[in-house]
């Protein structure tokens, strides 16, 4: 339905610059009626059958995968990102409603017969009514199926607030939802900006809120929902470490850094941006990454041959470019300057930047640049990349290339991150695993989907029974006098 509060925003295509349509900025009265909405279907969502919202999950991931194409091309369309990133955040996405689907299991509590002489104990994980997401531009259907597959699995209706730089997505999402079979209400977009935000934050009838964005954002997000009685997920911003060691395969190490640090225009939150060079591995680790990152192909999203693609805003390339000038000003090494590169006329384009002897205390070192530019940072020791970590405010993702499995064990109790990858750059949890960081990286303790996402999206319930015997009026509880 359209808005009543007749604001609009931009949406451009990043890839030309150009603004391809608008989207409607909601109110707090369109917030509101989707809140109605919401808490309408609730109450009846809520008494379906376990192997009734299965079936319904089972179809909306028929229809996703159905419809990956016409997904894919509003990714690329809005974002700018290339069609196998797109492809690829699809399937991921198809992951965690596969997951969902297994609702009956996910949602089994336990049994303790005879926990007392003629009682019995169970337990049992009840939804919490409505629920909200707030979902960043740069997975527009990943992140989205991060939370709304678990939240309707367990009960809740949802209420999804798209990112406004890339909102189609999860329109096309949620009609394929309701052709999926699933009553009116239980899912729910709201189109907007702060003011959407701030209502949905605010309002009583929100039980829960997932978040995923930048630590700014997502330390607001929790501060405001949690001092008006939601429960929060809120997931921050990232400094990706990417440790290599002496030993490692330097060839391996290479492409990986290359994938990780440029792949999606650097524009992820698992994006690698920190290369630590240990000892005697930083002039090969350099000099091999330079050569890959030279042959990277930036265009349209679209061309069969792009392997890079823009950046989301004019406003975002210019930010990001004005680090490696920064960079270079504090004394950094620029081995391959994206703001020179040959790049598209048209479009947010950037390329892909390549800084070396970067200093902890230099700005592209400490702030979350999301963009493709990646830092090498020279050590002498293992102990001195450990430093690093351990000093740093994120705690999303690291890797460490190595062939020493005691050294990676070791490094592994060692970290204070959230998700590590061995020899793995971008070590994303699978469905069935959560995702989700330490340190400012996360605001509140519950990571996102898998096994932490129901019960982030559920509260236990313990129901402790006795039934009296036909030939006795009493039974003995076996608990002390007074209990």
């Amino acid at each position: 339905m359209d808005g009543v509060s007749g604001r609009e925003g931009p949406v451009f295509n990043p890839a030309t610059g150009r603004q391809m349509r608008s989207v409607p900025l909601a109110a707090e009265a369109d917030v509101e009626s989707a809140i109605e909405s919401a808490r309408a279907a609730a109450a009846e969502w809520s008494r379906f059958s376990s192997a009734a919202r299965s079936k319904l999950l089972f179809r909306f991931r028929n229809a996703v995968e159905e419809n990956a194409a016409a997904l894919a091309s509003l990714v690329t369309e809005e974002h700018g990102k290339v069609m196998s990133d797109a492809h690829g955040e699809i399937s991921r996405g198809l992951e965690c409603i596969e997951y969902a689907c297994n609702v009956g299991d996910l949602l089994s509590g336990s049994f303790s017969n005879q926990a007392a002489s003629g009682v019995d104990v169970h337990s049992v994980r009840r939804p919490l009514g409505v629920v909200a997401g707030i979902t960043p531009f740069n997975f527009p259907v990943m992140v989205p199926l991060w939370m709304i597959p678990n939240a309707v699995a367990c009960g809740n209706a949802f209420i999804l607030k798209p990112s406004e730089k890339a909102p189609s997505a999860a329109l096309l999402l949620a009609d394929l939802f309701y052709q999926a079979g699933f009553p009116d209400g239980v899912l729910n977009v709201v189109h907007g900006d702060r003011q959407a935000v701030g209502h949905l934050l605010e309002h009583p009838s929100i039980d829960a809120v997932s978040f995923v964005g930048s630590t700014p954002v997502a330390r607001q997000i929790h501060r405001t929902a949690s001092s008006h009685g939601k429960r929060v997920q809120a997931l921050g911003g990232a400094k990706n470490h990417m440790i290599v060691l002496p030993d490692a395969d330097i060839d391996l190490a290479a492409d990986a850094a290359v994938s990780a640090g440029f792949g999606s225009a650097g524009q992820r939150c698992m994006a690698v941006s920190v290369v630590v060079a240990v000892g005697s591995s930083a002039d090969r680790l350099v000099e091999a990454i330079a050569v890959r990152t030279g042959k990277i192909s930036i265009g349209e999203g679209t061309a069969p041959d792009s392997e890079m693609g823009p950046l989301i805003t004019l406003e975002h390339r210019d930010r990001v470019a004005s680090y490696i000038g920064a960079a270079e000003s504090d004394g950094a090494r620029v081995v391959l300057d994206g703001r020179v590169a040959s790049l598209p006329k048209d479009g947010f384009f950037l390329g892909c930047t390549l800084l070396d002897d970067v200093k902890p205390d230099m700005s592209v070192y400490v702030d979350e640049v999301f963009g493709p530019v990646l830092s090498v940072v020279r050590v002498d020791t293992y102990d001195d990349a450990l430093a690093l970590l351990r000093a740093s405010p994120y705690g999303n993702g690291v890797a460490l290339f190595t062939r020493d499995g005691g050294a990676a064990r070791n490094f592994t109790d060692e970290v204070e991150v959230g998700m590590v990858g061995i020899n793995v750059p971008i070590p994303v949890p699978v469905a069935h695993h959560s995702f989700g960081g330490w340190k400012d990286s996360l605001f509140g303790d519950t990571h996102m989907y898998g096994p932490e996402g129901i019960r982030f999206y559920t509260r236990g319930q313990v129901v402790t029974t006795r039934w009296l015997s036909p030939k006795s009026s009493s039974v003995d509880l076996g608990f002390p006098s007074g209990d």
